[in-house]
């Protein structure tokens, strides 16, 4: 697809979202965003989306489709991978502090390139395990679309978790993983996503972990 209809693409997909569109530079910024993962993953195989037009839906516009849920300043994103969701909401967000945490060193080299290519001061990578992660300071949401069950990602979290909320991307309601949590998580709700151009379930669970 050309580059000024994946623009296109991507400025409707905004729009749907809430109006993200009315900023030209989150645009362009999520663009130049697009094509450092493209290139990276021709040798390093960062993510398995290769079309740009999927990658705008898959990636762009499912990690903001989160948005109106993550609160506070400080954010870590947990198995990030290739900056997913964190990148993303890093951009659209400015004042948001994420920690893009993966255990994967060349994944977290392509993070160091990324925020020193787009400038992004406010997106922090660091290479280590979720479970094992020793921050200093408090995170007001952690979110994760990588951990194979909701129960596995809140055992690995727990240590961090404190007064923060826990968002775990899902696609389709998952209705056993729910079944399965600890006493000792919190269920708020699991809130439908509506991501533009992606005919597919997509679920997001907000979680706490009771003291």
């Amino acid at each position: 697809m050309p580059e000024h209809r994946l623009a296109e693409s991507l400025r409707a997909g905004l729009k749907e979202l809430g109006g993200l569109d009315a900023d030209p530079a989150l645009g362009q910024k999520l663009l130049e965003y697009l094509e450092q993962l493209r290139r990276w993953n021709r040798t390093y195989n960062l993510t398995a989306v290769r079309d740009p037009a999927r990658m705008i839906t898959r990636h762009l516009l499912d990690s903001l489709s989160i948005l109106p849920w993550v609160s506070g300043r400080r954010l870590l994103d947990a198995g990030t991978g290739a900056g997913l969701p964190g990148v993303p909401l890093a951009i659209a967000r400015p004042g948001l502090d994420v920690t893009l945490l993966d255990s994967s060193g060349k994944k977290v080299r392509f993070l160091n390139h990324l925020r020193r290519e787009l400038g992004l001061q406010n997106v922090h990578p660091v290479q280590a395990r979720l479970e094992e992660y020793e921050p200093t300071d408090h995170f007001d949401c952690i979110v994760s679309r990588a951990f194979a069950s909701l129960a596995a990602y809140a055992e690995a979290a727990r240590h961090l978790a404190g007064a923060a909320s826990l968002l775990a991307m899902k696609g389709r309601y998952p209705a056993a993983e729910l079944d399965d949590l600890p006493g000792w998580v919190q269920l708020h709700s699991v809130e439908k996503l509506e991501v533009p151009g992606l005919q597919e379930d997509r679920h997001l669970v907000i979680m706490s972990v009771n003291p």
